[in-house]
């Protein structure tokens, strides 16, 4: 029994090794991908499940990462590492990828209303009938299909077609379907906007770059007539061009003095529990950088924060950082009103 307990745990043992060797492989392969791809041609990670397995993958991968850091050039070369991490870890557990410039969940796909939406449409589509066939009969109109209506609308309610006051009736019925119709429509204004600002606050808190791109009107911007760039050009320059003199008034020696009393800021150092406390602040899955890694990677894969501060503390002392730290996803989002110039030139 003990041989063949020794025997099993050999087989476990070459399994674990022959698992290392085929994560090491896929480590090596992907980072050497991602260094050699541009950010527009990285794939989009995906958001992953935290359990035992996933943490043990993490924590294998985490382990493999320090001999690939050792070998870093600098900060665009640590993220492009990590960033092969990461999807080395979607790769070995076989979590898919969305594939670079494949569009993502439409925000605007059409949802299922619920039924008492559906029914007080419903409903105000037949008054706005009514009221249509009760403004007919009122004018002089005697058509069957329009004295059925009449009679439908004034159900119940005790009046006859013949009665002297059958105008009367009439607009008070009128006016009794509008205020019906009126007070229908606030429920359902008040339903659709509070649904909208709740999807816009989850949506804020999961991926603020749908959330801008939502913003966006692309019917109106499309829409709106191109400014010539001629006029661009002289509305600018005529703005930034223009020499203008400005007449310090004493306030500014004042300051001048008191800032010479001021003791200059002591050399900022960097340490690893700098990187760990501002990583450990940061939200896991909210929208990543251009680089398209979440934070929740810089979280897990702990052996890059030694690395990390003293590339951050290079780039300090140098005062210089890359173009991956340097870009951002910006998006101009049209105010209320006509600025076709302004809004042109910041665009």
């Amino acid at each position: 029994m003990s041989q063949d307990l020794h025997a099993e745990e050999e087989d476990t043992e070459g399994t674990v090794s022959l698992d290392l060797e085929r994560m090491r492989r896929i480590l090596e392969e992907t980072i050497a991908e991602i260094r050699n791809a541009p950010l527009e041609n990285r794939p989009r990670l995906s958001r992953i499940a935290l359990n035992i397995a996933t943490r043990d993958v993490i924590e294998a991968v985490n382990k493999m990462l320090p001999q690939h850091l050792a070998g870093s050039t600098g900060l665009d070369d640590t993220a492009s590492i990590l960033f092969g991490a990461a999807l080395t870890v979607h790769r070995f557990i076989g979590i898919k990828t969305k594939e670079p410039g494949r569009p993502g969940r439409s925000v605007n796909n059409i949802r299922a209303e619920p039924a008492w939406k559906r029914r007080i449409e419903r409903r105000i589509t037949l008054a706005r009938g009514l009221i249509g066939r009760l403004l007919c009969f009122r004018l002089g109109n005697r058509r069957p299909r329009i004295v059925r209506s009449v009679r439908i609308a004034f159900n119940g309610l005790g009046v006859r077609l013949d009665q002297p006051d059958i105008t009367l009736k009439l607009t008070e019925r009128i006016d009794d379907l509008k205020q019906k119709i009126a007070a229908w429509g606030n429920r359902i204004r008040r339903y659709s906007e509070r649904v909208e600002r709740f999807q816009q606050n989850r949506l804020f808190s999961s991926d603020q770059k749908r959330f801008y791109n939502r913003l966006e009107c692309p019917a109106v911007c499309s829409t709106s007539p191109q400014p010539n760039p001629a006029d661009l050009i002289a509305f600018w320059r005529n703005i930034w061009s223009r020499e203008v003199e400005h007449d310090e008034g004493p306030w500014i020696s004042a300051i001048e003095e008191t800032c010479a009393a001021i003791r200059p800021m002591n050399p900022v150092a960097i340490s690893t529990e700098d990187v760990v406390g501002a990583v450990r602040r940061a939200a896991n899955w909210k929208s990543p950088w251009p680089d398209g890694l979440h934070h929740y990677w810089l979280k897990a894969f702990s052996t890059c924060h030694v690395t990390l501060a003293r590339q951050f503390q290079e780039a300090l002392e140098q005062g210089t950082l890359p173009n991956l730290f340097i870009r951002t996803h910006g998006r101009a989002c049209r105010k209320r009103g006509h600025y076709p110039l302004r809004h042109a030139a910041v665009k």
